[in-house]
């Protein structure tokens, strides 16, 4: 245990840490009644800043612990998982970020607005956003009390409660009050000192090996009662029916679904023209290599240093060993030093657990304000629009943090799951076809928003992750009949095939037209050649 300096000095560094960045928030918010400000920050992020605050975005509390206890448990293939999450970005670099930059403005609705204009389609769009941003907010409200129990020393079921309560109010106020620019700057604030703390424990775990990364591994083997097999393919999904292809739909699902999720997608509206969403994506995907580079030596360190018996003791799914790797590696520092230097982790933790719910509160109440009520009965003002996106950050906050501590007791690992497989299955093969395909439809893009997320979700419900295993979200109860442990092998061809079916079964007429409207913009979209039409709800898009 820690002694009561090291428990009061990691309060009063979170203390400091939210009223740091409460404050931070109202001082960069809105000051008047413009939408383009609360939404894109009026672009004025440079493009350090904003790639730093799309890997902020991108790298949630879920990653940091979740990918480190998958590292420090099962070995090459949390490493290989983490490395999906960087490949993953690069994906959305190449692929997707210019694209989304010139055909979206402030959602991914106006990103499908653009193709198919039409109520339906901003509708569909918000659904899904909700559907697939909720399980993961729900994972990290409701890891907020576990984890501040766990730093603060605290067992009560009630303490818990009330951290969820407390931070999942604070979250709210982030987004309501900050938007898009007040988050950037909590996200650049985050991920700074995550990889500036992660990269101190990272090189203590190397010196403890004198600097050589195959002793780590060779002692990391040795403690991870696996042997040899902990540094091969395989390990994680060795239980099931067929591990390999366990495996391909995992990281599948990882590589397509991590950078789609629209609290990522977001951060590419707020550059002002190509160049700087590209600079951006550099950046963040430079961030990103270092963070993986850094969970892989601190999640191997873990077990190497205290051994994979420990590990799992402290949470059977290892959402403890990137903090049990960071204590270990301080050896035998004095009680000062140590208190200090694990403060600061476990403070970067705790700001990267609050940037990451209020970016998906931001990105759900964005949609819900801009996509659906304010395309109700004609224009609304901009004052009456940032009023219902400030009132959303509400709308979506509250009930999230009440279903955090209804669920914080169960295992929440197929939620997290279900928000990747979403966006894979989903919103990846929306967008693809949405930007690239010239026949896509209104019923195409409508039938692989609602068909791919209808797929993950009956899919999931099968899984092992649900029931059967004692890992399970219902470890007493046994409904499994889907083979893998991710729905990706099967749901993500399926959501593509939806697409293309829609499309397919739309009438000749109808096809040509929509065709014709997506030609007038494919310049503009693919590279920003041209000023396109505005959509037909009659919002302009800023020009480059």
């Amino acid at each position: 245990m820690r002694d009561i300096s090291s428990e009061s000095m990691a309060l009063v560094a979170f203390t400091a840490v939210a009223t740091l960045t409460l404050l931070l928030c109202v001082m960069t918010g809105p000051d008047r009644d413009d939408l383009e400000e609360f939404y894109t920050g009026f672009g004025s992020l440079s493009p350090l800043r904003n790639g730093l605050a799309i890997a902020g975005d991108y790298i949630s509390a879920a990653s940091v612990l979740g990918t480190g206890g998958v590292i420090a448990l099962m070995g090459y293939d949390g490493i290989v998982l983490a490395l999906s999450t960087a490949l993953s970005l690069m994906l959305m670099m190449f692929l997707l970020a210019e694209p989304l930059r010139n055909a979206g403005r402030f959602t991914m609705g106006d990103v499908f607005a653009r193709r198919a204009p039409g109520r339906a389609v901003r509708i569909a769009a918000c659904a899904t956003t909700l559907v697939a941003l909720l399980p993961i907010m729900l994972v990290q409200l409701a890891g907020a009390g576990d984890l501040m129990a766990f730093l603060l020393g605290f067992t009560s079921e009630n303490f818990k409660t009330g951290c969820v309560l407390t931070l999942g109010a604070l979250m709210i106020g982030y987004a309501a009050i900050g938007g898009m620019k007040g988050t950037a700057l909590i996200q650049i604030l985050k991920i700074v000192m995550l990889l500036g703390s992660g990269a101190v424990v990272a090189a203590l775990i190397l010196r403890r090996f004198d600097w050589d990364p195959g002793a780590l591994l060779a002692a990391a083997a040795g403690r991870s009662g696996a042997g040899s097999a902990y540094l091969t393919s395989g390990l994680q999904f060795s239980g099931g029916p067929n591990p390999r292809l366990d495996m391909i739909s995992s990281e599948l699902t990882v590589v397509l679904g991590g950078a789609c999720l629209p609290h990522v997608t977001m951060r590419m509206y707020t550059a002002r023209h190509a160049r700087e969403v590209r600079r951006s994506m550099s950046w963040a995907v430079s961030s990103v290599a270092a963070f993986v580079l850094i969970v892989s030596v601190v999640g191997v360190g873990a077990t190497a240093l205290v051994g994979r018996d420990a590990v799992a003791a402290a949470d059977a799914q290892g959402n403890t060993a990137y903090l049990l790797g960071a204590r270990a590696a301080f050896g035998p520092a004095t009680s000062t030093t140590e208190s200090l230097l694990f403060t600061a982790v476990t403070t970067a933790l705790f700001l990267t657990l609050l940037a990451s719910v209020a970016g998906m509160i931001l990105a759900c109440a964005n949609t819900l304000a801009h996509d659906v009520l304010a395309h109700r009965g004609g224009e609304p003002s901009p004052r009456r629009e940032l009023k219902l996106a400030r009132l959303s950050a509400c709308a979506v906050g509250v009930p999230a943090i009440l279903l955090a501590t209804v669920v914080q007791h169960r295992n929440l690992q197929p939620l997290v799951t279900l928000s990747f497989c979403l966006g894979a299955s989903a919103l990846a093969p929306a967008l693809v076809y949405s930007l690239f395909w010239r026949r896509y439809t209104r019923a195409g893009l409508l039938w692989t928003l609602l068909g791919g997320s209808a797929a993950c979700l009956v899919l999931m419900s099968g899984t092992n992750l649900v029931s059967g295993s004692p890992a399970a979200a219902f470890p007493d109860r046994d409904f499994t009949w889907f083979p893998f442990t991710t729905t990706g092998i099967v749901s993500i061809p399926l959501g593509f095939l939806f697409g293309w079916l829609g499309t397919r079964l739309t009438a000749p007429r109808s096809a040509a037209r929509q065709q014709a409207r997506y030609e007038a913009v494919e310049g503009w979209i693919l590279a920003g050649a041209a000023t396109p039409p505005a959509p037909r709800e009659g919002r302009a898009r800023r020009s480059p």
